[in-house]
């Protein structure tokens, strides 16, 4: 059964965030609110949360995980980023933006993309998940909490602690929550693509 954490969304407990990372540290997995919608979440070296992840979702290896960063000195640590892709990556952070991006050697070969070697990226804005990244001291390795066969993303705490009360270890509910997932853009070729158009404006990459 899931510990359920009601958490302020601009001031957050730090007891209830050190209790829901203390989840985290043990192995656990989590739902958390972002500035988009909710995820999922676990250490990035948390193979067996990985899995779960997978089967909540039913992901197959082709998907994109995403490392949620506190900042832009922990991103540039887990992938290679070159000038121009540097400059356009840090005008979008914080914010609602997932990049696709060549993986660094800090990455677990399990986590990325079995042809093109990357992995998702992303710095949000959300208070509760800074200090979640705070207090963890690493990103959380994270994918948006869209169940198999549905369009729109949980954005409910007491929904996902109600369908998902068996899956997953934790549910923060903060009540200000975004109710659309990222915009993805896949930097790692030579032009930028829009994967995914969501809650960030892909204009700036267009």
């Amino acid at each position: 059964m899931a510990r359920y954490f009601d958490v302020h969304p601009d001031n957050p407990q730090r007891r209830s965030i050190g209790q829901v990372v203390d989840i985290v540290k043990d192995g656990g997995l989590i739902a958390y609110p972002t500035d988009s919608c909710f995820a999922l979440g676990c250490q990035i070296g948390n193979r067996d949360g990985l899995e779960r992840i997978r089967t909540i979702r039913n992901l197959d290896d082709r998907h994109h995980f995403t490392l949620v960063c506190a900042d832009f000195a922990q991103l540039g640590k887990f992938v290679h980023i070159g000038n121009t892709v540097f400059r356009a990556v840090k005008a979008a952070t914080p914010g609602s933006y997932t990049f696709i991006l060549p993986a660094s050697k800090d990455v677990p070969r399990r986590l990325l993309h079995p042809k093109k070697k990357t992995v998702g990226v992303r710095i949000p804005e959300h208070p509760v998940v800074q200090a979640l990244l705070s207090e963890l001291g690493e990103p959380l390795l994270s994918s948006t909490l869209l169940l198999p066969d549905e369009e729109e993303p949980l954005t409910q705490g007491w929904e996902i602690k109600e369908r998902l009360d068996h899956a997953v270890d934790a549910v923060i509910d903060s009540t200000d929550c975004g109710t659309e997932p990222t915009t993805v853009i896949d930097l790692s070729g030579d032009e930028p693509e829009i994967v995914r158009r969501g809650a960030g404006d892909p204009s700036r990459f267009e």
